[in-house]
């Protein structure tokens, strides 16, 4: 474990890594025991539903003043979106049952900058997921971008209260109404959910007014990530409904073999108490002038460190300040590239990840950090101290990556343009690649006629130096 990274200095990750001691000692109180087990631990049961409660009201959803909200507690938002996506599944095949339509093929639409537990979800449960692709200038998903992709076995549409690349909010106002506007010309029911996984702790304390949760009446479920700006550590994230008719009663199981009639809908069974308690004892201790003032304070330290990589005049910005999140990329990557950045922070202890955007912005690699609560003005100053030191050093030692990088593009291009061959050949030359057909089946050349096909399909790999920089050199291999 000393060989591990210092959580406070990770600042790839969203998950909280700092709570007052009052809280973890009632988490580490609470850790034996199982919030499953609603009958041997029922004040557990009844901070879970308060906790439930009051997210509900945070996100406006239509209750009367002692009425419950509909909702569970989940791992993290990965299960919670799982969750999600099954209700929207059944809520589809009850209206297309209703009207006497087959229930096949269903879709579900979001952009191509989701987390990957949304294409989890479309493999697990059998569903096509249809990417709406982001842009360099625009890295998330617009309701042009979704528009065309919406039929009539649409269950639903994603929308990102936070994308995991930039941290930018999507346009939900607008993707609703676009959906509405469907649903009521075609005679549809296309819902909307909210991934708001970074934003949904953010937005109602920063931005009250903004419209993106169920005052929208086409959202009908929320995800978001207790464990973020949530201000819980890891293994706690939530699922709202709009209203007790938005989950599908099929969906909840009820069992009894732990003493008493329990209501279950969750993928995963047994799950420790201590992260519903802590989330409980932040809701409380903090409220919303806490979480207001802890998330002011953020954003402004994010700014700062914002104004201060604008200043060195290499950078140009790519997030929206619309959480605390700053992510950038380089003016010129001629000498190095935010990789090679990657690489010196982390012989300074910070880790920092650096990474290309999704398909439709491929060719844009970015740094990002996530400012939680326990970075502070200092450690700001000191990242930017130790970003521009890097820049420098490697202004004046080169990185081989960067040098050989267009290089390699335009020999990769090249080889795909010459790529032609036939649907069956291409077959051939990938059973050849995989040691699965005899070489002889193949002509004399095949060899040479493979390694464009090689390239195209990345079946290779780069070589590269003890500090992780590619040669430029390709290892051949299968995927």
């Amino acid at each position: 474990m000393v060989l591990d990274g210092r959580p406070r200095l990770n600042l790839a990750s969203f998950v909280t890594t700092r709570m007052e001691p009052e809280a973890e000692a009632l988490m580490q109180d609470a850790a034996t025991k199982n919030a499953i087990d609603m009958d041997e631990y029922p004040q557990t049961t009844i901070m879970h539903q308060r906790c439930v409660n009051m997210i509900g009201r945070l996100f406006h959803a239509p209750l009367e003043p002692e009425q419950e909200a509909t909702g569970t507690g989940a791992i993290g938002s990965s299960e919670a979106i799982m969750l999600a996506v099954l209700a929207m599944k059944w809520a589809w095949k009850a209206h297309r049952a209703k009207k006497g339509l087959p229930a096949t093929n269903p879709n579900i639409v979001f952009g191509s900058n989701v987390q990957v537990c949304w294409h989890k979800a479309c493999v697990y449960f059998e569903i096509e997921g249809r990417e709406g692709k982001v842009s360099a200038d625009k890295l998330v998903l617009t309701p042009e971008r979704a528009e065309p992709l919406i039929d009539e076995n649409t269950i639903g549409v994603c929308c990102l209260l936070g994308s995991t690349f930039n941290g930018e909010y999507e346009d939900i106002k607008g993707i609703h109404d676009m959906v509405v506007a469907k649903n009521e010309a075609n005679d549809w029911m296309v819902r909307i959910h909210v991934d708001a996984a970074s934003g949904g702790f953010v937005a109602p304390f920063l931005e009250p007014d903004l419209l993106w949760d169920f005052r929208l009446p086409n959202v009908k479920s929320i995800n978001v990530s207790g464990h973020k700006f949530g201000l819980v550590y890891a293994g706690i994230g939530w699922l709202l409904f709009r209203e007790k008719a938005d989950l599908h009663p099929d969906l909840v199981f009820h069992v009894n073999y732990l003493g008493g009639d329990q209501a279950s809908f969750t993928l995963n069974f047994s799950k420790g108490a201590g992260t519903i308690v802590g989330q409980y004892y932040q809701l409380l201790r903090l409220g919303k002038v806490g979480y207001t003032q802890i998330m002011t304070n953020a954003m402004s330290n994010a700014q700062f460190l914002r104004q201060k990589l604008v200043a060195t005049g290499k950078v140009d910005i790519r997030d929206k300040g619309n959480i605390p999140l700053v992510a950038w990329s380089l003016k010129d990557s001629s000498k190095y590239t935010v990789f090679d950045i990657q690489d010196k922070l982390r012989d300074k202890n910070w880790i920092v990840p650096a990474y290309t955007c999704p398909p439709g912005a491929e060719e844009l690699a970015i740094l990002r950090v996530v400012v939680k609560q326990d970075f502070s003005r200092d450690l700001a100053e000191t990242l930017v101290d130790d970003i521009v030191t890097a820049m420098d050093w490697l202004e004046h030692h080169p990185s081989q990556h960067a040098a050989v990088q267009g290089e390699i593009n335009e020999k990769r291009e090249a080889k795909h343009a010459k790529h032609t061959t036939k649907l069956k050949d291409v077959a051939n030359r990938i059973k050849w690649a995989m040691h699965v057909v005899p070489s002889t089946s193949l002509p004399e050349d095949s060899e040479h006629g493979a390694a464009p096909l090689l390239s195209k399909h990345h079946l290779f790999s780069m070589k590269t130096d003890p500090k992780h920089r590619s040669t430029g050199e390709k290892t051949f291999g299968v995927c």
